[in-house]
């Protein structure tokens, strides 16, 4: 199974929705899942991942499936390091992730780094990881002690559209990465794709690998713009 990991659109937060040129990152992005021959379209509750999954949906001919467990972290991420006032934990320096020892920390101790230990992602993180493991169970997959038990080998292509706080919480259960070194080395832009593969073993177990990470290509290739989350050219 092919799992593609799907950042929504450029958005206006305040309405939820897609801006017009995030609409046109939609379009390019559809016609990007629509010739990966996607099998089912998964997306979030939320506007801007719903609006972004439309043009693929209906390229493909298929609708979209509804899963509430990928909504964006709310207040969880919010933490007051280290100046006191309430931000997600995103917008601190990357630098504070990695300094101090942090850098050394393991996937067990994660949540005692500075700026994550002040927020509640380790609640966010308990709800992803249980629901996910839920999700890929229906897809045929059984999380068992770091491997995946193969129920049913499924040769499907899977796309879930989604957000980025969300996406790299998942991608760090998924691909075993301390949650904070993924905060400070790992960023998503918008409709970045991201492809994971659940290879179909002979012996009956797996592990996600990751293939890509907030691939852009589609937006090359329909002549839209590169900017990195608004911020500059890449």
């Amino acid at each position: 199974m092919l799992l593609y990991i799907i950042r929504h659109g450029d958005p206006n937060y305040e309405t939820d929705t897609l801006t017009e040129r995030g609409k046109l990152q939609a379009e390019a992005v559809g016609k990007r899942i629509f010739h990966s021959k996607i099998d089912r379209i998964f997306s979030s509750p939320m506007g801007r991942a719903k609006e972004t999954a439309e043009p693929a949906c209906r390229l493909l001919g298929v609708e979209k499936n509804i899963e509430e467990w990928t909504h964006e972290i709310g207040d969880e991420r919010l933490t007051p390091f280290p100046d006191g006032i309430r931000k997600s934990i995103s917008l601190v320096q990357n630098t504070y992730y990695r300094e101090n020892g942090n850098i050394n920390l393991s996937y067990a101790d994660t949540y005692s780094c500075d700026g994550i230990k002040q927020s509640g992602m380790n609640m966010a993180m308990k709800y992803i990881e249980e629901h996910g493991n839920e999700f890929l169970e229906r897809l045929g997959y059984r999380e068992e002690n770091g491997i995946y038990r193969i129920l049913r080998k499924n040769d499907e292509k899977i796309a879930l559209f989604c957000h980025s706080a969300f996406a790299r919480a998942w991608l760090s259960i998924l691909l075993h990465i301390p949650l904070h070194i993924m905060w400070s080395s790992f960023d998503y832009t918008h409709t970045g794709v991201t492809v994971i593969e659940f290879k179909n073993n002979d012996n009956g177990v797996t592990a996600p690998q990751c293939l890509c990470f907030s691939d852009v290509s589609h937006l090359y290739a329909e002549k839209l713009d590169l900017i990195y989350n608004n911020k500059f050219e890449i």
